[in-house]
């Protein structure tokens, strides 16, 4: 990956050291104080008032968001489509989850500091969950990074309270609760990036949140209760326990089973052109890795779809086996494109020389541990990042709790934000803008709820759309 840039503008508009990688290339370049990088933050006020945060009023030329949708399907595969449109279209939370895009381009245009960490990009509460750690011990944290770049720390923290705002009305909630869902959201983000920006920077990059940690945060046994279903959920979902729902037999050898449109074979050449970047992803890894799934051989390869926001890019599984037939290991391989945050943040020279690494490396920046296998390969002109597709991944439900558990819930994503805010820069000049009173709670209370309407509104929109025939809506779960 071709080292990134100082963020800042030549204008002056962007706040010096607070984005990119090009300012951490030497061990001799003295690091700003914390004290005058507090100091810097808070002075950031005068210009970028903490009470413009609350603010939303789409722009008169605003681009209509069927067109917008219609732009992100560009270079799609035109069959999935349908199932794309049929998984926003159920629901305002549903099309939330699939309309990165648009809220990148609403939120470009507001007000916001110019400290620039490395950003999820996409972060909503469905982004949040459980997963193995190398140890084979279960964590949960920020889990989803396709849009992961340099960009405002105010634009990840709109789209989580948008969600939280958002759900809270799917589940029925009263508007109070989930105002008062997004306050905690919005108060555990303050109070841990004021902690963390006083910890020593090795000490914030050690920060993690097991289940103990998680059960802990919840206030009520009901939520407690749901922690545990779906840890115990995740704990399930490993590679030797999906091997009877995810293969069959077939004249004597396994092979992935086919479900279309969702599960595929690809043709001979595709399979081929696949196997051939699996090898090169080997390269890719720490050589320690390397060398461990070396010891396998693909057994088969399907295109599956996943997820809402990446339905119609080309996603695969290889299922490979190693030294037995119960030993077995299924690689994902996710089409990996440039990130939404970044036209918004250099135009449209691509900054990034392969998107898969992208991926990789911004993941392992936000996250406390990551997945050993993460790598990425190239077919064609197309580049994708490889992980482990069954790894103990897991979620909580945001459909099944009440308005106590998405409080609760809200403080543990906003607390999880601030730590991979932390990771990489800005840390202290955000404690310094923020402050410590519950000033920024209030605004994007206020945010979260006049936002929530344009995503409903949007919502609507597409639901038109599919009703006058615009756009078709396939209903594949």
């Amino acid at each position: 990956m071709d080292a990134a840039p100082d963020l800042s503008p030549s204008d002056g508009d962007g706040v010096p050291g607070t984005g990119g990688d090009g300012g951490f290339a030497s061990l001799r370049t003295p690091a700003r104080p914390r004290a005058a990088r507090y100091e810097l933050g808070r002075s950031l006020r005068e210009r970028s008032p903490r009470t413009d945060l609350a603010d939303w009023k789409p722009a008169p030329d605003r681009v209509d968001p069927i067109r917008q949708l219609a732009e992100a399907h560009q270079g799609r595969l035109p069959r999935l489509i349908p199932v794309r449109v049929g998984r926003m279209v159920a629901s305002p939370y549903a099309f939330l989850r699939g309309s990165a895009n648009i809220m990148a381009d609403d939120f470009a245009p507001l007000p916001h500091t110019g400290i620039t960490p490395v950003i999820c990009g996409d972060a909503h509460l469905g982004n949040f969950g459980f997963y193995a750690s190398p140890e084979r011990e279960l964590v949960f944290d920020l889990n989803d990074f396709d849009e992961a770049h340099p960009g405002a720390w105010e634009w990840d923290l709109r789209r989580l309270v948008t969600s939280v705002w958002v759900a809270g009305r799917q589940n029925g909630f009263r508007e109070h609760a989930c105002a008062d869902a997004v306050r905690h959201c919005v108060a555990e983000y303050r109070e841990q990036i004021g902690h963390l920006a006083a910890q020593p920077l090795l000490a914030r990059s050690f920060a993690a949140l097991d289940v103990d940690d998680l059960r802990r945060a919840a206030t009520k046994a009901g939520f407690r209760e749901e922690i545990e279903r779906a840890a115990r959920r995740a704990r399930r979902r490993t590679s030797d326990r999906a091997l009877p729902r995810f293969t069959e037999q077939h004249d004597g050898t396994v092979r992935l089973v086919q479900e279309p449109p969702l599960i595929t074979r690809p043709s001979d050449r595709e399979y081929a052109h696949l196997a051939a970047a699996l090898d090169g992803y080997l390269n890719t890894l720490p050589p320690h890795w390397a060398r461990i799934l070396a010891g396998y051989r693909i057994v088969d390869i399907a295109h599956k779809v996943v997820g809402v926001g990446s339905v119609g890019l080309r996603a695969y599984v290889a299922l490979c086996e190693g030294s037995s037939p119960d030993d077995v290991v299924f690689l994902q391989l996710k089409q990996a494109r440039r990130s939404v945050i970044a036209k918004h943040q250099h135009g449209d020279a691509a900054w990034h020389r392969h998107q898969g690494q992208r991926v990789v490396e911004y993941q392992q920046a936000l996250q406390t541990v990551s997945d050993p296998l993460l790598g990425w390969a190239t077919i064609a002109d197309r580049q994708f990042y490889v992980r482990q597709f069954r790894d103990m991944k897991g979620a909580i439900l945001v459909e099944d709790i009440d308005a106590t558990a998405l409080g609760d819930y809200a403080g543990i994503c906003g607390y999880l934000l601030a730590k991979s805010h932390a990771r990489t820069s800005g840390a202290s000049m955000i404690a310094g803008y923020i402050g410590g009173s519950d000033k920024l709670d209030e605004m994007f209370a206020r945010f979260a709820r006049a936002y929530a309407d344009q995503v409903e509104s949007d919502h609507q929109c597409l639901v038109d759309a599919v009703r006058k025939g615009q756009m078709i809506a396939e209903g594949a779960a």
